[in-house]
């Protein structure tokens, strides 16, 4: 048996890097182009999907606004009775929150503004958390935001009767989900709800939608026709 040459050895080294660093170009060519792709495809999925326009969310069985009596970031106190015959667009927040809550009243603001001179609106913000979100903290808070004391309540009280009004009227409680962080247990607290006039819940709108704002002065128009 004849040996290989050391020209033939070296001759083979080199076709099996030149083989080598051929697939790994064409491998790392390929999972570039994949990603770019997938992130291109997402990037277009996720703009499609930013752009649609936010929808109204019925209830999941009929509510009715509850009676309760509550303290205003002003320290006076507001009741159901306060209220009636005004178009509610309501929130639920507390002020340690970070994330979700400053994106939901920021568009509480722009819903403020865009309901400027139209006294039957009132914009209600409610604690789930009324052992720290004091009269001074929701102050603050509603300072913040630009919140006019006229127009945008941010209310806090007894726990019991805070979460009987949000529990019976707004959001229900998973008390079994071990993963919720939220105090009260409380689901979906980053939608706003629309009431009407009559103290009947009528649905409820993303409020981390960026055009949720302009949805929710559509549908309190279509509630005054």
């Amino acid at each position: 048996m004849s040996k290989a040459t050391p020209s033939k050895e070296l001759s083979d080294e080199r076709l099996f890097f030149i083989v080598a660093i051929t697939m790994s170009l064409l491998f790392g060519t390929g999972f570039f182009l994949l990603i770019f792709t997938l992130n291109n495809r997402e990037k277009e999925t996720g703009a499609v999907a930013e752009s649609l326009p936010p929808r109204l969310i019925s209830p999941d069985h009929p509510r009715q606004l509850v009676n309760f009596s509550l303290t205003d970031r002003t320290g006076r106190n507001v009741t159901q009775s306060e209220l009636a015959g005004k178009i509610l667009v309501v929130d639920f927040l507390y002020t340690s929150c970070s994330l979700t809550c400053p994106v939901v009243n920021r568009c509480m603001a722009q819903i403020q503004q865009l309901t400027t001179n139209q006294p039957d609106v009132k914009l209600v913000s409610l604690t789930v958390d009324p052992r720290d979100d004091t009269v001074e903290s929701l102050a603050k808070y509603g300072e913040r935001f630009g919140a006019d004391t006229n127009r945008w309540l941010l209310l806090t009280g007894e726990k019991a009767t805070l979460y009987e009004l949000i529990g019976n009227t707004f959001l229900a409680q998973d008390l079994n989900d071990p993963f919720n962080t939220m105090p009260g247990n409380f689901t979906h607290t980053e939608r706003i709800a629309l009431v009407d006039s009559h103290g009947r819940l009528r649905g409820y709108f993303d409020g981390l939608n960026e055009y949720t704002a302009a949805a929710v002065v559509e549908e309190i128009n279509s509630l005054r026709k």
